[in-house]
């Protein structure tokens, strides 16, 4: 029931995470306009063929090979993406047709996807962009099929225990967070023992991990137990990177790697058998907690989300705490290193 993101976005995102240097959206101008001026952050040209009314009827194949050779010429670009919307697939319009006559010299990814897919998965524009890529020869099928992979149990995940499960869910703004620091702090101060697990999902990364930047031994408390999907050899080179730099920012070594960044949704078990050894008093898990088994974790748990909408589904789960951190997406795209969270500067702040 309730907006979700969409395939197109979806494609977006992917084309990202594969460093093109423009994207076309074959589309009306307005077609995921917020996306599309997000990823500006990312310096990334976000274009499109501007169809109308007419396009509807009359199809406007001349219009995205024009748009091609425009973007060539303007931006000497080495890699383009070509997005369908909702109006150039449904009116079956042939965007590999009109790359073979627009016959620019870089390599071009077309992906073939629109908001009305009848799985309406967003994730499924993931899935079509990756496959895309391996076509064009970008990457190899190995890599399309593990993120496949991923992307089914994100989905699943949504559907399951996240905002995707088809009720409507009332936004919840969770639990005061200087209530919540407060009682982390007490427990490191009384020197039991606390572990903060990473669970996040690519760029929000930077966001999520701020708190374990924080110098505890500055403040001659015992560090707490870290455990995060920071491996730097899984996955595109755009996603290791946002690993390497969440690992060399961290106050201390991370003690436990659960996966890689964009394997959020089954780094969540490996982290619940490394929890279960650890019998920690409290827990704090940030960034995507539904994919972890609250009911497995022993002590006090502590989730950290960026939707109002996951509250709820994760206090049902048996969280104990669950704070939000808004806007997580938005505030991470286009960084290049930690970024600043709420919750983490409220702990600064009662440290001080």
């Amino acid at each position: 029931m309730h907006p979700r993101p969409s395939p197109i976005a979806a494609a977006l995102y992917t084309l990202r995470d594969l460093q093109v240097d423009v994207i076309i959206m074959h589309g009306p101008a307005g077609c995921c306009f917020r996306t599309g001026r997000l990823l500006e952050d990312e310096k990334i040209r976000v274009i499109t063929t501007a169809m109308n009314e007419n396009d509807y009827i009359f199809g406007a194949s001349d219009k995205l090979v024009d748009t091609i050779h425009e973007v060539y010429d303007t931006f000497k670009p080495e890699k383009i993406g070509i997005v369908g919307t909702c109006v150039s697939m449904i009116i079956g319009e042939n965007m590999k047709q009109s790359v073979q006559q627009a016959g620019v010299d870089c390599d071009i990814i077309i992906v073939e996807t629109h908001a009305g897919f009848s799985e309406g998965d967003n994730t499924s524009g993931a899935i079509a962009t990756l496959k895309a890529a391996n076509e064009a020869g970008i990457i190899p099928i190995e890599e399309v099929e593990r993120q496949t992979l991923m992307l089914q149990k994100a989905t699943e995940l949504e559907k399951t225990r996240g905002m995707a499960k088809g009720e409507y869910i009332k936004p919840n703004y969770g639990d005061n967070k200087v209530k919540v620091a407060n009682i982390i702090l007490d427990a490191i101060k009384q020197d039991k023992k606390v572990s903060i697990v990473l669970n996040a999902k690519k760029e929000t990364s930077y966001l999520f991990a701020d708190i374990m930047t924080i110098p505890w031994q500055d403040y001659d408390l015992k560090a707490p137990v870290y455990i995060a999907n920071t491996d730097e050899e899984i996955g595109l080179d755009y996603i290791r990177n946002h690993a390497k730099v969440v690992n060399d920012n961290v106050s201390k070594p991370i003690n436990y790697i659960t996966g890689g960044l964009d394997e959020y949704p089954i780094t969540g078990t490996n982290a619940e058998e490394i929890l279960a050894d650890l019998d920690s008093d409290i827990t704090v898990i940030l960034g995507v907690p539904h994919a972890v088994d609250v009911n497995k974790i022993p002590g006090t748990t502590i989730a950290v989300t960026d939707g109002p909408r996951l509250v709820k589904p994760l206090n049902d789960m048996g969280y104990d705490y669950v704070i939000t951190e808004l806007d997580a997406h938005s505030k991470t795209l286009g960084c290049e290193n930690i970024v600043e969270s709420e919750f983490a500067q409220t702990l600064r702040g009662l440290l001080e």
